[in-house]
Formats: C-alpha cells, sequence, structure tokens
C-alpha cells in the first residue's frame, strides 16, 4: 500500500467541492448582483451629476438628502427583515432601487472628486474587500462576537454624525471616516462567514439560495459603499 493517501482530484477551495455546489452557487450569485449594484450606482450618480436632476436631490437642502437617506435605509430594512416572505422578483426589484438611490444621493461625488481618484478609491477599495470577504470565508475563527460589536459601534457613529451635523467638528468628522472605515473592514468579514453559514443550511433547501442572495448582496453591497466612502475621502484629492 503507498505510503500516501490517494487524490482524486487536485485540491480547490472549498467552496468548488461538489458536496459544497449551493454555497458556490449561492456566492456567485451574491458577488453577482452587488456588481450590477454598484454598476447602477455608479451610473445614476454619474447621470444625476451630469443633470439637471441633481436639483431635485440637493435642491431641497440637507433636510430633503435626509428625508431620501431615510427612505433608503427603510427599504434596506425592509429586505433584510422580509427576506423570508419577499419572492426574489421583489427582493432584487428593491435592491435595485436602493442601488439607484445611493447612486442619486451620493452623485455630488462625481463633481467633488477627478475621475483620477475615484478609480484609485476604486481600486483600494476592491482590493480590501475582496481580501477581507475572501478572509470571512476561509477563516476558522469565529467573528460573531467582533463582527457584532463593530456593527453595534457602526450606530455610534450615525448618532455621531447626525450630531456633528449641528457642531460642524472637522475633528469629529475625521474620527467618524477612519472609524467607519477600521469597521466596515470588520464587518465585511463578519458578514462573509454568515452569509457563508447561511449558505450552507441552504443544501437542504436550494430554492430559498436565489432569495437570500439578494438580501447577500444588499449587506456587502452596504460594506463595499462605505469602504469607497471613507477611502474617498482620506484620498482628499478635491478639485
Amino acid at each position: 500500500m503507498s505510503q500516501y493517501p490517494q487524490q482524486s482530484r487536485p485540491w480547490s477551495l472549498e467552496y468548488g467541492q461538489a458536496a459544497d455546489r449551493t454555497v458556490f452557487n449561492f456566492f456567485n450569485a451574491v458577488y453577482a448582483w452587488m456588481a450590477v449594484g454598484l454598476a447602477l450606482t455608479a451610473a445614476v450618480g454619474w447621470t444625476v451629476a451630469n443633470s439637471s436632476l441633481i436639483q431635485y436631490v440637493y435642491g431641497f437642502g440637507m433636510g430633503g438628502f435626509l428625508l431620501i437617506a431615510l427612505v433608503a435605509f427603510g427599504i434596506a430594512m425592509f429586505v433584510q427583515t422580509q427576506a423570508g416572505r419577499l419572492n426574489t422578483g421583489v427582493a432584487t426589484g428593491l435592491f435595485l432601487l436602493y442601488s439607484a438611490i445611493m447612486g442619486a444621493l451620493y452623485s455630488f461625488i462625481f463633481l467633488v472628486y477627478p475621475v483620477t481618484t475615484l478609480t484609485a478609491a476604486f481600486l483600494l477599495t476592491a482590493g480590501t474587500f475582496g481580501g477581507m470577504s475572501v478572509y470571512g470565508f476561509v477563516t476558522k475563527r469565529d467573528l460573531t462576537n467582533i463582527g457584532s460589536m463593530a456593527i453595534m459601534a457602526v450606530w455610534g457613529l450615525i448618532v455621531a454624525s447626525i450630531v456633528n451635523i449641528f457642531f460642524a467638528s472637522n475633528f469629529v468628522s475625521w474620527m467618524i471616516t477612519y472609524g467607519v472605515l477600521a469597521l466596515f473592514i470588520i464587518i465585511t468579514a463578519y458578514e462573509t462567514q454568515q452569509l457563508k453559514r447561511m449558505a450552507e443550511q441552504f443544501r437542504s433547501a436550494p430554492h430559498l439560495a436565489s432569495r437570500y442572495a439578494i438580501v447577500g448582496s444588499l449587506v456587502l453591497y452596504i460594506s463595499f459603499l462605505n469602504l469607497f466612502l471613507s477611502i474617498l475621502r482620506i484620498l482628499g484629492d478635491r478639485r
């Protein structure tokens, strides 16, 4: 008998094995829809920034901006909390609507930052996001505690951001920016690990995978967007 164990096929990533085909397909759908959402956000943002539509987004001042932001927040929360009840078509439509709204909200970046800075920020974000998502997928460490604390800390930063609207402290604003960057680096890994665990449960119910893939796309989209906006501001090469 050979002293080496026989191998029937080359080594591959865990989610690429036949036994984990559901997980593989789930993440394919998650990343594909996330990419569609980001592309839609960029397209809407550029269109709004280069047309009269921008007056409807910022023409009502901070109050109008916050109102639109609250609508987007409501859509995101609804999709995440009602995923088990929404059919795939409705969930997909709401995700795309959310992506379009975010594009309109952040259309100003196309007026404030040059293309070179936007491109550099996107590439840095893609590298950071990709690295942390892979880490969250392959790590054996349970990220539940640190991920939960990071999410709670984000809520604290949201409150701090609202308060800082009235104080307009540049120092606090920068601390929030770096805090968001650090927290969403952690959250990206945490959410990926949570999605992997969720996908593993779909082996016995693969019909649910497509529905929850939209939720996965949404949560990772939010992480990517927050990473991008933080990195963009830190690069700070304004026109």
